[in-house]
């Protein structure tokens, strides 16, 4: 590197570190906050407490290694620690009684939240913004998008699958349609693959930005995957017939139902009322196959299920309940073998592939043996046990 190019990344450095000593128009709000969450139980990170100053400025170089040098990534959201428990937790800024919070509530609260088949993230708390009462708080466990880390074996994928379907089923049956249950919206509780927790922005590394933060495996530590942000959710009331409503806000811009009719002579376009609960289902398949089935090469078995989900007209998919069924049906079908094998990328060489299959057979050869070793000394320890008795 020569002294020219040195001399830029110095002037880089340094402005960033200037521009990030300075908090946002949104941090300052979420600062002035702290007070007011902290007696709830709810501490911001240093960067957002009464005097901060920069930790860079007392010689750290390293901007990147700094944990106070990164910001929130969106206005309305930011984490925050749990002071009971140290738990990681978002706090998202709404509008004092809206739908969102109504339906969160709602979901999240009893009996329903002691509901096994539910899958809406829940609420923690709701608090009411001392200066403004036109906002409002709610606190939820911190959670991460759906695939990060990435998913590892097929089984991970079936129970991906079966948990979003037994949600949506349960989403249904209290009347609520999601309409935006796409992958930004489908996030897990990763908590118990990270023994050591992680960065809340930085979320590879540790809390103190150190280092990498290692992670288990999904069969190591199972997960929970929650259907997150109702802005745009809907509740219709069983005795309301037909259930049927209009609008095209949403992350999925594939479904048809959203597709509004050009109006002759430059009229105002329209749009067909529609089923928001068939619109789910679509939504929901549309996620499995894009962001599943097209990033992996064994997962055949998963495309009659998107396939009917995804069905251009909505008359012709099936409900979430009739879609559990047949998912049920699929799954019941599949090996155990297949299911705790490796998924392969499809962007994978034949080379990579057969390395990667040679490793994924000897941790099931692995696997296998310390299933069969853990029945022997089961059996062997129940007769000494009958012996003695």
């Amino acid at each position: 590197m020569d002294r020219e190019e040195s001399s830029d990344e110095q002037d880089v450095s340094d402005e960033l570190a200037r521009d990030h000593a300075v908090l946002t128009q949104a941090e300052q709000e979420w600062s002035r906050r702290g007070p007011l969450l902290e007696s709830y139980g709810y501490r911001l990170r240093p960067r957002y407490r009464p005097g901060w100053t920069p930790s860079w400025r007392d010689g750290n170089d390293d901007l990147l290694r700094c944990e106070d040098f990164y910001r929130i990534p969106r206005s309305f959201l930011i984490d925050a620690e749990r002071i009971e428990d140290g738990k990681l937790v978002y706090i998202k800024a709404v509008s004092t009684g809206n739908d969102e919070i109504k339906i969160a509530t709602m979901l999240s609260s009893p009996p329903l939240n002691s509901d096994i088949r539910n899958h809406c993230v829940p609420i923690l708390d709701i608090i009411e913004d001392d200066n403004d009462p036109d906002v409002s708080l709610i606190v939820m466990p911190f959670l991460r998008l759906m695939d990060d880390p990435p998913f590892d074996t097929v089984d991970d994928v079936v129970d991906f699958v079966d948990q979003m379907l037994e949600g949506l089923v349960f989403i249904h049956e209290q009347g609520v349609a999601h309409r935006d249950c796409s992958r930004k919206n489908i996030m897990m509780d990763a908590s118990t693959l990270y023994p050591q927790g992680f960065h809340p922005i930085r979320d590879t590394l540790l809390s103190d930005v150190s280092t990498d933060a290692p992670h288990l495996s999904r069969s190591a530590a199972r997960v929970m995957y929650y259907y997150v942000d109702f802005g745009i959710s809907v509740r219709i009331p069983p005795e309301v017939t037909p259930k049927l409503v209009t609008g095209r806000l949403g992350r999925d811009r594939d479904p048809p139902e959203l597709r509004v009719k050009r109006a002759a002579s430059g009229g105002t376009p329209t749009q067909k009322p529609y089923d928001p609960f068939k619109l789910d289902v679509f939504i929901l398949g549309n996620t499995i196959k894009k962001e599943i089935y097209e990033n992996y090469s064994n997962l055949e078995f998963l495309q009659p299920l998107f396939s009917t989900m995804t069905a251009r007209e909505p008359q012709s998919r099936p409900t979430a309940a009739e879609a559990q069924e047949f998912w049920r049906t699929i799954r019941d079908n599949m090996s155990r073998l297949h299911r705790i094998s490796r998924l392969r990328g499809r962007d994978e060489v034949w080379a990579q592939t057969a390395f990667l299959d040679i490793f994924s057979f000897v941790r099931i050869g692995v696997w296998i043996s310390t299933g069969m070793y853990e029945r022997i000394v089961g059996m062997l320890s129940m007769a000494r046990r009958s012996t003695l008795g």
